[in-house]
């Protein structure tokens, strides 16, 4: 599984356990849901910037999320 993939994964189940639709988390950090959705599914490599907003907004900092991203394998 490429990076694009695992980051897609970590992503989907960071925004599902906090109970937020795609469509909602994007709202909330100022992108598109299909932007989201693109991320998700590893169709899209996010820049600096927007993890950013997304850790942000998951209450977890970049390093956690990229351990997490690890983890994976």
């Amino acid at each position: 599984m490429n990076i694009d993939k695992k980051f897609g994964v970590v992503l989907k189940k960071l925004r599902t356990d906090k109970g937020v639709s795609q469509e909602d988390f994007a709202l909330n950090i100022g992108l598109h849901r299909t932007y989201i959705s693109q991320l998700e599914r590893g169709l899209k490599s996010p820049s600096l910037r927007t993890i950013e907003k997304i850790c942000s907004e998951l209450e977890i900092s970049p390093s956690l999320l990229m351990q997490m991203i690890e983890s994976l394998g």
